[in-house]
């Protein structure tokens, strides 16, 4: 039996097993089928044509579903440019085309690559969301060094795989919802300011009138600082990180 490539997504509106809630703001949601996307793209040295684009309620950028020629199809993420019955391939031979999947090792400095493995094999983590890239700046031993989408220079291994081209679906950012309705529909509650708490709910609550936060600088509502370098400073991946995100 082949793969499914839809599942029905299973609702906890931001409740733990215990029914609390775990993650405000969320709740209600349409019911929604959740489609299994390939970002580990190991199907190496078979082509593929893209027999549709279909959209994606579960994430921002559309999807193109692959009919490889052993039969097999599945979702992939589509880039900007790819169009009805292109081919698209993966492996270390593959053409530096559109939607091609290869090693990083085989990508030339310059390239415009998404969908890029911080673990070899595990698939792509790095830049998936609609218009987003990475561009490869570097090679120097085991290691590529990439820009990433946030303006950091960080270092990845030249045999983890990516994806040539950047994300589609790029005036995402620009759709205007409209109204109050649509985002219950996707799952969104509404979200109230701190300042408008009453001070058990939120550290910025209480106060007469229009008053600030109180307090040298802005916290969440569990209390933990929510401006300025909250990175941890022992973090595994400091080693891997040449260059800041900007501020």
């Amino acid at each position: 039996m082949k793969n499914r490539l839809k599942i029905i997504k299973k609702k906890n509106s931001g409740r733990d097993f215990s029914g609390k809630v775990v993650v405000r703001h969320q709740g209600g949601q349409h019911k929604r089928f959740y489609r299994i996307i390939d970002f580990k793209r190991n199907k190496f040295g078979i082509s593929g044509k893209i027999a549709a684009i279909e959209y994606d309620p579960n994430r921002t950028c559309d999807i193109a579903l692959v009919q490889y020629t052993d039969g097999d199809k599945r979702y992939i993420l589509c880039p900007e440019g790819l169009k009805l019955n292109d081919t698209v391939i993966s492996g270390p031979n593959s053409e530096i085309k559109i939607g091609n999947a290869l090693p990083l090792s085989e990508i030339p400095v310059g390239t415009v690559i998404h969908n890029v493995e911080l673990t070899s094999g595990k698939g792509g983590q790095i830049a998936r969301g609609s218009g987003t890239a990475t561009t490869v700046q570097a090679k120097e031993g085991d290691f590529a060094h990439l820009k990433l989408p946030s303006g950091e220079i960080r270092k990845v291994r030249i045999k983890n795989y990516a994806t040539i081209g950047n994300v589609g679906n790029a005036e995402w950012k620009n759709e205007v919802i409209g109204k109050a309705g649509r985002k219950r529909n996707m799952g969104i509650r509404p979200t109230v300011r701190g300042v408008a708490q009453n001070p058990r709910s939120h550290p910025h609550g209480g106060g007469e009138g229009r008053s600030g936060i109180g307090m040298p600088t802005p916290k969440t509502y569990a209390g933990r600082p929510a401006v300025g370098n909250t990175r941890k400073k022992n973090k595994h991946s400091n080693k891997y990180i040449m260059q800041r995100r900007k501020k």
